[in-house]
């Protein structure tokens, strides 16, 4: 048998996130039948220096952790937590502690580190065709110009 080539997209730079903080990424991914669906995730990095990922749902209602507050944790930021219902999940094993989905994981995606850059594995995204950077120098606002004429 051959080896299988595993799909890695390098997600951001190790240092764009702060240790013990978290950063959630709007992805797109093929399923099964080939068709492009939104694929949120949430990259952690823990104090230990190591990053964990998950899909940025909470396994009760599949709304994303962040919702509302925009943040990922507990206020003693222990644990990660859903803005919605408030669960709570242990950061290292995404293992539901407390909450409506009390026993539950968050899914969990694999990451590596390589060269400095968080990367996904084993995942096919739907890749960005855009030149690096295209996007930068603009805002998320449109410029409208009104003439009295």
């Amino acid at each position: 048998m051959g080896a299988r080539e595993i799909d890695v997209f390098v997600i951001c730079a190790s240092d764009e996130i702060e240790r013990g903080g978290a950063r959630a990424f709007s992805l797109s991914r093929f399923d099964a039948s080939g068709e492009t669906r939104p694929f949120p995730i949430v990259v952690i990095r823990t104090h230990g220096n190591d990053y964990v990922g998950y899909v940025n749902a909470c396994p009760h209602d599949g709304v994303w952790l962040n919702i509302g507050s925009g943040d990922f944790f507990t206020q003693d930021r222990a644990f990660l937590k859903c803005g919605r219902h408030g669960a709570t999940f242990e950061i290292d094993s995404g293992l539901c502690i407390d909450g409506p989905c009390n026993g539950k994981n968050l899914e969990p995606i694999a990451l590596a580190v390589v060269d400095g850059e968080v990367c996904l594995c084993g995942e096919r995204l739907v890749e960005d065709d855009r030149p690096f950077g295209a996007f930068d120098d603009h805002d998320e606002t449109m410029d409208i110009m009104i003439h009295p004429d």
